[in-house]
């Protein structure tokens, strides 16, 4: 008889790998929620709600329950003086902050030096907000707009709440005044206005990962994470725009911070754009593949992929379950720490990966630890396999002329500040005995005529859990213009056809279901079983070397222009973290030389829950060299006065975008594509 993959077996096989193993590979029944397919005032079924599977009606009673941790509020409810911000040793004092605006402006402060002003009642929310607000009417252009290769302006934002941004920075304020009037402080983030990439819901707010397929939906509450941010006092500017169904790696409709002629990164791409073209504060952005990296490195901003389950993906749109992660980007690792210590916490009844965090969990730091060597004792190893495009060559020969002048001045810069910097051979996950499970062709069985290798073995019973075909299909009967757009990108044909197949197959969502629900028990066992050993692997190739992280570059060479351009030079493996559940910070190091320079960005990757490691080095490095995350781009063209805050009406029809399965941010589709010699063997 067949095993059973039932999600009754999964939630206690799921559960007992979070409590038992740091490497744990957890998706259930009960992970995560993705915002409601529901219309604002309707009674229609939750959609993608993966809170909906274990018999809830939203996720706000789970959001209550934590909203008290991870929320920074300051130390003092007043501050001694007028020049000192109230828990200064989070927040840097007004008077450096006064003297910082004597060359930049408001827009331009670090979050942590504007919250410093609130705090101290220097400045309003509002006038805050509505900084930013103008800058999104000057520079974004209109909303609502997926033209491939975007607008020719910032598209950072695909919609934004104005009315709704000033209400609740009014409310910050008085929540500020009060606080500083000898009250109840106001935590940290209260009365930063911030976005949120378009993947993740917002209570009635349209949330729609990038596509017009997704027109209609409409959270219905804020996932714990959003809620956390909400009770800190964030003022939501709005959603920012993602790559369509948070596909793709390069970014396909916002312009560069820098000069909008170039690809952002993405699928978060507008959340990596709006911190450093001074559209918001900061933003929150949501990883599968790759999705707050590339357009962190791509914009030069300082973004953190979080570990799987440090914090509750509660309210994501789900693409890969036990694999997506929510993350901050801004413009300085010290706000980007902030708002992570705000998000993250434990969810155990919407996301048990997070019951795998270690207790107690350990803050995120916040500050430099300040000295001339603050990374003395760490060693800091450069993983010669981890190849870029070519096998067989270290990373730093594939680098392009500026950017491995960068990265050789990085590394030097990283030795004077007592870090010790070796190259070592890292984890060449061409062979088969290290890598048992990203790219593995090992087929563990058949299912409906599709051959199920380890990494679909564990993540399509993962979608299953959370009953993700039948999400879509109850969505695509609430809006049925939109099922043939949401067929192209998730359908699937029964009995493994394919397009070519004669007498043609359509593509069903109920094919779908049966090649996520028939994996067996056994099949899903031994996929994350060998995810695990894949990370044992690659914690030897650590520990061998004696090295505590990498140090790595995502983009090795300039990116490419809009509307059709990639990566020449990138890392092969770049979902090899995301696959492991281990973090990522990514910051910028410098400039391109050429005519049109671009930021140089690199990155720090540890082991899972190793956060407080490399963003503290992150830390120290931009307090010794802050002229890299504190370089301001030049002023895009201002967008017409006909043309803003408008919406671009949708096409009349819906066109599947073309999406190099090369720089897919969904690790099935690039397992897919990958080319022989990149396969284990």
């Amino acid at each position: 008889m067949r095993e059973s993959s039932a999600p009754a077996d999964a939630v206690v096989d799921a559960v007992v790998d979070a409590l038992d193993a740091p490497s744990s590979d957890v998706a259930t029944s009960s992970v995560a929620a993705a915002s409601s397919v529901a219309p604002s005032g309707t009674d229609a079924p939750a959609g993608l709600s993966r809170r909906r599977f274990v018999g809830k009606a939203g996720i706000a009673g789970a959001g209550v329950a934590v909203l008290s941790s991870g929320v920074l509020a300051s130390t003092a409810a007043t501050a001694a003086a007028k020049d000192v911000a109230p828990g200064t040793d989070v927040l840097p004092t007004v008077a450096s902050v006064k003297a910082r605006l004597e060359t930049v402006r408001l827009v331009d402060l670090d979050t942590v030096e504007q919250a410093a002003l609130l705090q101290a009642r220097e400045i309003t929310s509002v006038a805050l907000t509505q900084a930013y607000l103008d800058r999104i009417d000057k520079f974004n252009g209109p909303f609502e707009d997926y033209t491939p290769g975007g607008n020719g302006y910032l598209n950072a934002f695909v919609r934004i709440a104005r009315d709704e941004a000033l209400k609740a920075a009014a409310a910050a304020d008085a929540r500020l005044d009060a606080g500083h009037g000898g009250g109840a402080p106001a935590p940290f983030l209260c009365g930063i206005p911030m976005g949120v990439k378009d993947s993740i819901g917002l209570k009635d707010r349209p949330a729609q990962n990038g596509t017009v397929a997704f027109k209609g939906n409409v959270g219905v509450e804020d996932g714990p994470a959003m809620a956390k941010l909400r009770a800190a006092g964030v003022v939501f500017l709005g959603h920012t725009i993602c790559s369509a169904f948070s596909g793709a790696t390069t970014g396909n409709f916002a312009g560069n911070a820098w000069n909008a002629k170039y690809i952002p990164g993405g699928s978060s791409q507008g959340s990596g754009v709006a911190p450093v073209a001074r559209l918001a504060s900061a933003c929150i952005g949501e990883e599968t593949g790759g999705s707050i990296m590339f357009p962190s490195a791509c914009n030069g901003a300082s973004g953190i992929k979080p570990s799987l389950g440090l914090v509750s993906v509660a309210g994501v749109m789900p693409l890969r379950v036990a694999v997506d992660v929510i993350g901050p980007i801004s413009r300085s690792m010290r706000d980007s720490a902030l708002i992570l210590n705000t998000i993250m916490g434990p969810d155990a009844e919407n996301d048990p990966q997070t019951l795998s965090a270690p207790i107690p969990r350990e803050t995120i730091p916040m500050t430099p630890k300040g000295g001339t060597k603050p990374l003395t004792g760490l060693t800091i190893g450069i993983p010669q396999t981890d190849w870029m495009g070519v096998v067989g060559t270290p990373p730093q020969q594939r680098y392009d002329a500026d950017y491995l002048t960068m990265f050789t001045r990085l590394r030097g810069q990283l030795e004077t500040l007592g870090a010790t910097v070796i190259e070592f051979p890292g984890l060449d996950l061409t062979l088969a005995a290290n890598n048992t499970y990203q790219n593995s062709t090992d087929t563990l069985e058949t299912v409906d005529g599709s051959a199920i290798t380890p990494l679909f073995a564990a993540s399509y019973p993962d979608l299953y859990d959370v009953g993700f075909a039948d999400s879509l299909e109850a969505f695509a009967n609430q809006f049925p213009a939109n099922r043939a757009a949401l067929l192209a990108n998730y359908g699937r044909r029964a009995g493994g056809a394919t397009a070519n197949t004669v007498p043609a197959v359509a593509p069903t969502f109920t094919a779908l279901a049966a090649v996520h629900g028939g994996v067996s028990a056994g099949a899903r066992r031994e996929g994350n079983r060998r995810r695990r050993q894949m990370a044992a692997n690659y914690q030897k190739a650590l520990d061998d070397a004696g090295v505590d992280f990498m140090l790595v570059m995502s983009v090795g060479a300039k990116i490419g222009l809009r509307p059709n351009g990639g990566f020449s030079r990138s890392r092969t493996y770049f979902q090899t973290p995301n696959i492991l559940g281990w973090p990522m910070v990514s910051f910028p190091i410098g400039f391109g030389t050429d005519a049109e320079p671009l930021p140089i960005s690199a990155q720090f990757w540890g082991t899972r829950f190793s956060e407080p490691q490399i963003v503290q080095a992150a830390l120290d490095y931009q307090a010794a060299f802050p002229e890299y995350h504190r370089a301001i781009p030049p002023e895009p063209a201002a967008v017409p006065v006909a043309a803003r805050r408008t919406t671009t009406p949708p096409s009349a029809t819906f066109e599947i975008e073309e999406v190099d399965p090369l720089f897919s941010n969904d690790p099935v589709v690039y397992a897919s594509a990958v080319p022989d010699e990149l396969r284990p063997r």
